[in-house]
């Protein structure tokens, strides 16, 4: 069983920055893809960002130029940089580990984008 555990959650003013942090437990968060996403009250569960093994990248359209996602597999974590934040991206974030055979969850943290 693999664990993901979420940190860097909080209040921001419109403009400001935060970097979310994704520890995953076990040997096979190097082999697989890291996703990001986020839930904001009232709407479906969205895709942030992804980077695979190899680590290519792929961004949604509502973050591109603002949010970059990287990995340090030595420490088994993925990162989201998260600039110029809106009050749009106010939202609770999950990582997510997936593979052919498994898709894991961690449990959230909240990102309010507030003045």
């Amino acid at each position: 069983q693999v664990q993901l555990v979420e940190s860097g959650g909080g209040l921001v003013q419109p403009g400001g920055s935060l970097r979310l942090s994704c520890a995953a437990s076990g040997s096979i968060f190097r082999l697989n893809t890291m996703g990001w996403y986020r839930q904001a009250p009232g709407k479906q569960r969205e895709l942030v960002a992804f980077i695979t093994s190899g680590s290519i990248t792929n961004y949604a359209d509502s973050v591109k130029g603002r949010f970059t996602i990287s990995r340090d597999n030595a420490k088994n974590t993925a990162y989201l940089q998260m600039n110029s934040l809106k009050p749009e991206d106010t939202a609770v974030y999950f990582c997510n580990l997936r593979g052919l055979t498994f898709n894991y969850w961690g449990q959230g943290t909240q990102v309010t984008v507030s003045s």
